[in-house]
């Protein structure tokens, strides 16, 4: 009798430590498009197919703890934009993360072994305009890294955007070495990232012909741009709203695009620019008005702070040359102006 009641607390306390080791644990979800199913259970051993489906069963999680779901190397046609809102957004440790399961400073890494993302679906959103999204985020803290999206050839759509955020009350989008890769005849993306709120991340990524490259609105304070390449953009590598505080924009080149940055119209930021290249552009800054955009008045960039910027130089990049891609393909070259500065895709020095 002694004994029984003696061990009847003991597994009162084991279930509930194995109740609290379950609600706060980390959960990871694998998704293999070549393998695959959606009727599994997303296990590394039984990975999911489409990335809807680990989303999908990842925003269905109570309790607390990181999610991140792993990406095999493959292409993931979305043929609806997917929507990020877990239950368990707003703990400190919710952090949700979408990534690649070979990295790019993976010493095994290849361009082949890197995710490419790229939409199908008609316009799926009238938010402000009617548009296409890829993914579209709901939630605080949530990240993407080391994937490669496209744009999308859906002949529906004027406007696509690979990554949005439309809920300014949102915070801590991080967007980090990942390609974003358009062309405007065949599948073009209207913006990289189109994204409100604050403390958004974006380092050590490439965006290439993008129409434009970042979009960032409404409360937006407090975001960092680093260690990234905007290339190619017909429009504007970065397009701007108000910003009501600091925010970090060092190491990056941008050029051959048509505007370095346009804000709203007839505003005087101070803009804190710091150790980048910023060559090769038709406009260095522009407003944007209701009748398109317009190059700013030389006097209007009075209160910015430029650190080290370099506004004449060439830029080279490593290109295709014969069947196989490169492994830092679309990075600087060695011999290129900018080198130095560690732009691109890999956090390891110079992509070693």
């Amino acid at each position: 009798m002694f004994k029984i009641q003696f061990l009847k607390p003991l597994v009162v306390l084991s279930s509930l430590l194995a109740v609290l080791a379950t609600h706060g644990r980390a959960e990871e979800f694998y998704v293999d498009p070549l393998k695959g199913g959606d009727d599994k259970s997303g296990s590394m051993a039984q990975p999911f197919a489409t990335v809807t489906k680990a989303v999908n069963v990842a925003n269905a999680l109570t309790g607390t703890g990181p999610i991140s779901i792993k990406l095999a190397p493959g292409i993931y046609a979305l043929s609806d934009k997917v929507m990020i809102n877990p239950v368990r957004t707003g703990t400190p440790d919710a952090r949700f993360i979408i990534e690649a399961m070979v990295m790019p400073d993976d010493p095994q890494w290849a361009p082949e072994k890197m995710p490419v993302i790229e939409s199908v679906s008609p316009n799926n959103s009238t938010n402000q305009f009617p548009h296409s999204t890829g993914f579209l985020v709901a939630a605080n803290q949530v990240g993407f890294r080391g994937l490669k999206f496209l744009g999308n050839p859906h002949p529906a759509v004027t406007f696509y955007y690979p990554i949005t955020k439309e809920d300014k009350s949102l915070r801590g989008l991080e967007v980090s070495q990942c390609y974003f890769i358009s062309e405007k005849n065949s599948v073009p993306i209207q913006g990289g990232i189109w994204a409100h709120g604050r403390d958004t991340v974006i380092d050590h990524c490439i965006f290439y012909n993008c129409r434009n490259a970042i979009l960032l609105f409404e409360n937006i304070g407090g975001f960092s741009i680093t260690h990234t390449l905007m290339y190619g953009a017909n429009e504007s590598a970065i397009w701007m709203g108000p910003v009501d505080s600091e925010f970090t924009f060092t190491h990056n080149i941008v050029t051959g695009c048509h505007y370095f940055w346009v804000r709203p119209e007839n505003s005087t930021p101070a803009y804190p620019f710091s150790d980048c290249l910023i060559t090769g552009n038709d406009f260095y800054t522009g407003f944007y008005t209701r009748t398109g955009l317009i190059p700013t008045p030389a006097d209007s960039n009075h209160r910015f702070t430029e650190t080290n910027i370099v506004k004449s130089a060439t830029v080279k990049l490593i290109d295709k040359t014969d069947e196989k891609l490169p492994r830092k393909y679309l990075n600087p070259a060695s011999d290129s102006a900018g080198y130095g500065l560690d732009v691109g895709i890999f956090t390891t020095p110079k992509g070693k």
